[in-house]
């Protein structure tokens, strides 16, 4: 049953109600307006008036505009009319009229404007003050104008704005004062006051420096009217421009401290970042609300003005150095009293600069770890003659011998700025920490340009000590698994590979390298797995990346001894199998032990290299499949591999056949197929042995199909008849087989292969036979079977669900 009504009904019934409340509220005001009436007659004397009839209903429009909107509307547009026609008069038609007419009309106009908004207000008209006050303004901006025109045409335009400007700035703040009501003249005249002292300067033609002294000025002034006064517009529009003027005049001093070529030319912009620095740290203590930008503000300023002193006597990494100094003097000097958002400020100045010199160093730190790769085409090509020359890259070296010194004063003020930090941010400091400490390290070699052997030692003592401190970090935090003990295990990985790559210069290098490397990444994951009861959960997977990285430790250190040995690729490729074999030996002692699997993961990508390694050679592919697959069927011995091991190793088992048998030139693809067949079909009776409500098709159809669709394709393309009569005698076989057993995928794949391959039999001899009827047989004959088919329509449907139910009750 459908109670909601439908939209038309829903409609009608809202519009009724609305018409009946339209109708009420009239009511309402008609019985109002009778008794203000009877209230009103109630002081003066006479008979009170009866009441009238009830008022007729008046349906209400609802305006599109409320009034205030239209009349503002309304008074913006006569105000711009008015604006535009006084710009018209005064630039057009100025020429035609003498000195005294011109001066009396645009003078008379000017003060009739200026003197309206008065009454206006005085009357209540808000609006209309407002808009007759800023054509107003206008007319002062052309009288100024005229006046240039007129009687001052030789005067400098940018000393004469710079005047007008002031005069004008002064005269609207007074208005704006006189007229408190109105709200555009006290912000017209903050926003005009911010011209004078920058176009005074660049009137008198000086440079940069004194241009940012006006800015600077302008600023300070902005600043004590956003403390002095408290109009909200004005106000808020001095704060903004003195962000504004301010950031440019510190801009222009950063620029000319950064390119000054002297100390004393970098002095002087330096002494207006100290001013704008002082600016900035008492607005920071004096307005809490932007105390946070403005003591960052007043760092940065701060941290240049100084580092701006040292950066011409210094090299440029010395430079970098003597400004990431400065930010850590800044750090140690807010412990001082300040209010706490000030505090923070200053010291996320401090943390720019670090993070800039950090940035800096960046290019260092990937060039050490990404240019060994650069020489992976020269393996073995001989020692190079220094650090540097092993990487192949240069980023620029000389200037990036400081690099490590960057790095390691940013780790160090991490570390004491750690116990100043909330509990929140500390993981974060260590982990920065670390890293740093582990970079700086790294590019330690590169930097000094050492020597190639010295540059491996140091890498390899590098990653040896970052893995123990991965290892046993958790003891810093208390037995729990620590950001410290993550990073460093990363960063240990990470200089794993690098070392082992820098390595590649020389034989006995990669040998030793190697040899270390899988000793220590062994190592950590057996000290890690002994630490499991007392480490956190989060220390398994770093675990199971050691043990991963062991193990392709121990593939490189295999392919490189079979290298030195003077082996050949293709016998390579059988040794590189033992690691999987070692890696299902050691995954049956582990057994469901987390790292097992991930190690197995990881060797079995070692068969792929084997696989790799032999490819051209047919012999040794089928080999190296072959032996691969002896390792995946003994991890199917255990319970937890089966499957995937299972199918694994009999997918092995047919590649290596197949290899092995083109090997020999075997073309015949029942040599490919058969095995597969016969192995799929004894897998299938264990399987229906073991559950008799398997389909036919799960269990047998694979392994038919596996034979009989690539023999069908063969044999359609076949000339002779051997092959053919062999596919036919062997699909009704299957059949009749099918047909007795009730089996379903025996049945339709050996009748369809059946059919399909006598067709093909019978082809040529049906061609001949089409060819010698006649060309009106052929459409005769299917005209018939179309009426026969017809009008057995039911008979046929019939027998054709009885042959698929008959099917379907198969297996």
């Amino acid at each position: 049953m459908e109670n909601v009504p439908r939209p038309a009904e829903e409609l009608a019934v809202l519009d009724g109600e609305l018409a009946r409340i339209d109708a009420r509220r009239a009511q309402l005001l008609a019985r109002r307006s009778y008794l203000l009436t009877l209230l009103t007659s109630a002081a003066a004397p006479g008979p009170p008036m009866p009441p009238g009839p009830p008022a007729r209903p008046v349906p209400v429009r609802v305006p599109e505009t409320s009034p205030p909107s239209v009349q503002n509307v309304l008074l913006a547009l006569g105000g711009v009319l008015l604006t535009v026609a006084a710009i018209a008069f005064t630039v057009v038609s100025w020429g035609p009229m003498g000195t005294g007419g011109r001066s009396i009309v645009l003078g008379t106009v000017t003060l009739a404007a200026l003197a309206a908004p008065a009454a206006l207000l005085r009357r209540g008209l808000t609006s209309t003050a407002e808009a007759v006050g800023a054509l107003a303004l206008v007319l002062t901006v052309l009288d100024a104008y005229a006046l240039y025109r007129v009687a001052l045409p030789e005067t400098d335009p940018l000393g004469y704005t710079a005047t007008a400007c002031a005069a004008l700035a002064a005269l609207w703040a007074a208005y704006g004062l006189l007229l408190g009501r109105l709200r555009t003249p006290l912000p017209a005249a903050v926003l005009t006051a911010q011209l004078p002292l920058s176009l005074w300067a660049l009137a008198a033609g000086a440079g940069q420096l004194t241009l940012g002294w006006a800015l600077l000025a302008t600023a300070v002034a902005d600043i004590a009217l956003v403390l002095r006064t408290k109009r909200a517009p004005a106000r808020s529009i001095a704060g903004v421009t003195a962000w504004v003027t301010g950031g440019w005049a510190l801009l222009i001093a950063c620029g000319l401290s950064v390119t000054a070529g002297t100390v004393p030319d970098a002095a002087r912009p330096g002494l207006l970042l100290a001013a704008g620095a002082a600016v900035g740290l008492w607005v920071a203590v004096r307005v809490p609300a932007v105390a946070f930008a403005a003591a960052l503000v007043a760092g940065l300023a701060a941290i240049t003005a100084t580092g701006g002193l040292l950066r011409p006597s210094v090299p440029v990494g010395w430079a970098v150095v003597g400004y990431l100094l400065c930010g850590a003097a800044l750090l140690t000097s807010v412990r001082t009293p300040l209010p706490v958002l000030a505090v923070r400020g200053l010291c996320a100045a401090a943390g720019v600069y670090v993070a800039g010199a950090v940035l800096w160093a960046l290019p260092a730190t990937a060039v050490t770890l990404l240019g060994p790769m650069s020489r992976a085409d020269r393996v073995w090509s001989g020692a190079p003659g220094g650090a540097r020359e092993a990487l192949g890259t240069d980023p620029g070296w000389p200037a990036m011998t400081t690099a490590p010194l960057v790095l390691l004063i940013a780790a160090a003020l991490l570390v004491a700025a750690y116990g100043r930090l909330p509990a929140s941010a500390r993981p974060a400091v260590l982990t920065g920490a670390t890293a740093l400490g582990w970079a700086a390290v790294l590019i330690l070699p590169m930097a000094l340009d050492l020597g190639y052997p010295a540059a491996l030692a140091i890498h390899l003592a590098l990653t040896a000590g970052t893995l123990t401190l991965g290892v046993y970090g958790r003891r810093v935090a208390g037995g729990v698994w620590s950001p410290v003990s993550t990073t460093a295990t990363v960063c240990a990985l990470v200089g794993a590979a690098d070392v082992a790559l820098l390595a590649l210069a020389t034989e006995t290098a990669t040998l030793i390298t190697l040899g270390v490397l899988l000793a220590l990444l062994c190592g950590g994951a057996v000290a890690l797995n002994t630490a499991a009861t007392t480490a956190a959960f989060a220390a398994r997977p770093f675990q199971a990346l050691l043990a991963c990285a062991a193990v392709g430790a121990a593939v490189a250190l295999l392919c490189a001894l079979c290298a030195s040995a003077g082996l050949p690729r293709e016998t390579v490729a059988p040794v590189v199998v033992a690691v999987p074999a070692a890696a299902a030996l050691l995954g049956a002692r582990l057994r469901r032990h987390p790292v097992a699997l991930p190690v197995e993961l990881t060797a079995a990508g070692a068969g792929l290299l084997a696989v790799a390694l032999a490819s051209g050679h047919p012999e040794t592919v089928a080999l190296v499949l072959a032996l691969c697959g002896v390792v995946a069927a003994g991890t199917a011995l255990r319970p937890e591999r089966r499957p995937a091991a299972g199918y694994l190793a009999a997918a092995l088992f047919v590649l290596a056949t197949w290899v092995r048998l083109y090997a020999s030139d075997v073309a015949t693809p029942e040599a490919y197929t058969l095995p597969v067949t016969a192995l799929a079909l004894v897998v299938g009776v264990l399987r229906r042995r073991g559950d008799r409500e398997a389909s036919s098709w799960t269990a047998y159809g694979p392994g038919l199909a596996a034979t009989l669709l690539p023999s069908l394709v063969a044999a359609w393309g076949d000339t002779h008849w051997l092959r053919p009569l062999a596919l036919g005698v062997a699909a009704l076989a299957v059949t009749l087989v099918g047909a007795r057993l009730r089996l379903q995928a025996l049945l339709v794949l050996g009748g369809a292969v059946l059919a399909l391959d006598t067709l093909h039999e019978l082809a040529p001899y049906v061609v001949q036979v089409v060819g010698a009827l006649p060309r009106w047989l052929p459409p005769a004959l299917a005209g018939l079977l179309l009426l026969a088919v017809g009008a057995t329509y039911e008979r046929r449907l019939h027998d054709a669900r009885r042959l698929r139910e008959s099917l379907g009750r198969m297996r």
